[in-house]
């Protein structure tokens, strides 16, 4: 039978815009040779790479190429939150609660109580798929 996954972990990518500053970040040649004049080497040799695709890197640090509308249809930009989001969602997992007990916590302060009225879904998507913290948000 056949089930249906959802990948778990983030990635790094940036979205490839034909400057110099990025050719010369990520060692990017050009031939005008090729089909996509824009080659990237990675793991399985050199790829081509069209301005607007986007530039993951892995974990060891290697780079991969990946078409804009794939990258569209596979990834999801994960949430910002302001950092007193982020100091309630470390607190209540270090208490060892869980997204329930942190949605419902009886004692929490007035401007997280103010956050999840309208922010429910995104401090949801914060607890569970990680986050961003907006910088000088206070």
């Amino acid at each position: 039978m056949i089930k249906v996954y959802r990948t778990t972990a983030t990635i790094k990518a940036e979205q490839f815009d034909g400057s110099d500053n990025m050719i010369n970040k990520y060692h990017i040649e050009f031939d005008e040779a090729y089909v996509l004049p824009f080659r990237i080497e990675t793991i399985q040799g050199w790829i081509g790479l069209a301005v607007g695709d986007w530039i993951e890197t892995r974990v060891n640090g290697e780079h991969c190429p990946i078409a804009d509308d794939v990258f569209k249809q596979t990834y999801a930009e994960l949430p910002v939150i302001p950092d007193y989001v982020d100091e309630y969602i470390n607190y209540m997992k270090a208490s060892y609660r869980d997204i329930w007990d942190a949605m419902h916590y009886p004692f929490r302060s007035n401007n997280i109580s103010e956050y999840m009225e309208d922010n429910s879904e995104t401090f949801a998507r914060a607890w569970l798929d990680g986050y961003d913290v907006a910088e000088g948000e206070k």
